[in-house]
C-alpha cells in the first residue's frame, strides 16, 4: 500500500474541534482479537468464529475508522470461503452532539448508518433497519477488553443477535 495514502488518512491525535467529553471512540483505538458469536431468536448460539478488529483516527483526527475481519486473515483459507470483512467510518457532528457512523460490508452488500452517543458507561449506536430498531453497544469497556453487542427490538424488547468479545493485541491510544 502506498505510504502516501496511509499518511494522508491516518491521524496521530484527535482533532481539537472534538470536545474531550465527546471522544467516546478513543478507548477502541488499536488492534483487537475477537470471538464473534451469532445467536438465534431463542438466544442459543448458532455460530462462533475468531476475528480481528482494528481502529484508527483518520481524516485529521476528525473521524475514527475501523476494519473488522472474520475469520482473521491468518486463519482464512487461500480459496476464500465463508468470511466477513467490513469497515465503519464515524465522525463527531456538533450540530447533533453525537457521532454519525456508517458501516459498509461489501461481502454481503450491506450499508448501515447510525447515530452514536455515550449512554452511561457504554457507547451506543442506533438506527432503523427495515422498520425495526437496531442498536450496537460497546460495553464492559476496559483498557484491555470490551464487549460489543448487536441487538434488534422485537415486540418492545431487545434481542441479542451477535456479540464480540474483544481483547487488545496492539497499540493503545495516546491520551488526548
Amino acid at each position: 500500500m502506498p505510504a502516501i495514502f496511509t499518511d494522508a488518512l491516518i491521524s496521530a491525535a484527535p482533532h481539537e474541534a472534538i470536545p474531550p467529553e465527546q471522544r467516546i471512540f478513543e478507548p477502541f483505538i488499536g488492534s483487537w482479537d475477537l470471538v464473534v458469536s451469532w445467536y438465534r431468536p431463542d438466544g442459543a448460539a448458532e455460530r462462533r468464529l475468531d476475528g480481528e478488529w482494528h481502529f484508527a483516527r483518520v481524516l485529521e483526527g476528525r473521524g475514527i475508522q475501523d476494519v473488522w475481519i472474520v475469520p482473521p486473515r491468518a486463519q482464512r483459507p487461500a480459496t476464500g470461503g465463508d468470511y466477513e470483512y467490513g469497515t465503519s467510518l464515524r465522525f463527531y457532528d456538533p450540530t447533533i452532539e453525537a457521532w454519525r457512523s456508517t458501516w459498509i460490508g461489501p461481502q454481503h452488500r450491506v450499508v448501515h448508518s447510525f447515530v452514536a452517543r455515550r449512554v452511561g458507561d457504554q457507547v451506543q449506536l442506533e438506527t432503523m433497519l427495515d422498520g425495526q430498531r437496531m442498536r450496537w453497544r460497546f460495553l464492559d469497556i476496559t483498557p484491555g477488553s470490551f464487549t460489543w453487542c448487536n441487538e434488534r427490538e422485537v415486540e418492545g424488547r431487545w434481542v441479542l443477535t451477535q456479540d464480540f468479545k474483544a481483547r487488545r493485541t496492539g497499540w493503545a491510544p495516546l491520551r488526548p
